[in-house]
């Protein structure tokens, strides 16, 4: 199964095993595992949740158990009052993949953090942000000057970005001026650099996990929130609380699930409907997670709701693996 570039089956890659949550997953990856066909599987979490400590139940972190199937990393490596982002796991990923590939093992990437996937596929975008000053002020000069006035302006700074866009394609002049205005660098300058970080990450396959019917992934949402409440998940919250260095404003703490749970015991809404705001909150994390995905033309698809959905994601990972080089 070759993929053109990012997601194209190497040598030294990686597999990817995406999806929204609930999408069975980690039930699949721990299947591989089992399952003797590749080389001996180690699992790298792609989730931004997972990454912290004393979160387990809320974020249905894989258990002592099922973690003595596979070696899983990234998981339970920062503390709730910590951040983690995109370019720390772009980073802590790569080594581990190289790491693990230097023991003779498939790196199999699991998760639903899409945002990660998209980072160690194409890069991290290294542009400064948007600044609302400086567009207004480049809004006025426009209004006074004219936009061909300004597009003869980012000429003389950013030759390349100017020869690609019209005198008059306002949005994309107005965007290369403020990179320039608030970083000293032209856009090209930036464009570069993500090309290169792109040609530079490791190389790999991306399989995914997306139910033909969104009624069955509500399904299991709904029932997988039942057995957290079940296991104790709010007295999990209760404990981080607890703790008094942790609020409502951090990574951590906005998770889906901990942020109404947290809202539910500080009493801005009865506990009661915790159930169904967390429901709702996690059902619109699944359809990010899925326009995301669809957004990843290349990505290998296994209908997550077919009755032999474990089976065939086993298979296409295997297939990915032998294909890459892999197996």
């Amino acid at each position: 199964m070759a993929h053109s570039s990012p997601f194209s089956a190497l040598p030294h890659g990686w597999i990817g095993l995406a999806g929204p949550t609930a999408s069975g997953k980690t039930a699949a990856a721990l299947a591989l595992a089992r399952s003797r066909r590749t080389a001996p599987v180690e699992i790298i979490s792609v989730d931004s949740a997972l990454v912290y400590r004393g979160m387990d139940i809320g974020t249905a972190k894989p258990s002592a158990a099922e973690r003595t199937q596979a070696p899983h990393h990234l998981i339970d490596i920062r503390d709730p009052s910590q951040t983690y982002n995109a370019a720390a796991f772009v980073q802590d990923a790569t080594g581990l993949i190289a790491e693990i590939r230097a023991r003779g093992h498939l790196p199999l990437l699991v998760g639903g953090t899409m945002l990660y996937f998209n980072a160690l596929a194409r890069g991290i975008d290294p542009m400064p942000a948007a600044d609302p000053a400086v567009r207004a002020q480049l809004d006025a000069e426009a209004a006074r000057l004219g936009w061909p006035a300004l597009h003869a302006r980012l000429a003389q700074i950013d030759p390349p970005t100017a020869a690609r866009l019209a005198p008059h394609d306002s949005q994309r002049i107005q965007r290369a001026l403020e990179v320039w205005m608030a970083s000293g660098q032209p856009l090209s300058h930036f464009h570069a650099i993500a090309q290169r970080r792109t040609a530079a990450a490791p190389a790999g396959t991306l399989i995914s996990l997306e139910p033909a019917s969104r009624a069955w992934l509500h399904t299991r949402i709904a029932q997988r929130l039942e057995a957290m409440l079940a296991q104790g998940f709010i007295d999990e919250v209760r404990t981080l609380r607890a703790r008094g260095d942790l609020h409502a404003g951090l990574p951590a703490m906005r998770c889906v699930g901990y942020r109404q749970a947290w809202e539910a015991l500080e009493g801005c809404w009865p506990m009661e409907q915790l159930h169904e705001r967390a429901s709702a909150a996690t059902r619109q994390l699944a359809k990010r997670q899925l326009t995301w995905l669809r957004a990843m033309p290349e990505r290998i698809v296994i209908e997550a709701d077919a009755p032999d959905a474990l089976a065939r994601a086993v298979d296409a990972i295997a297939q990915a693996a032998a294909g890459g080089g892999l197996g």
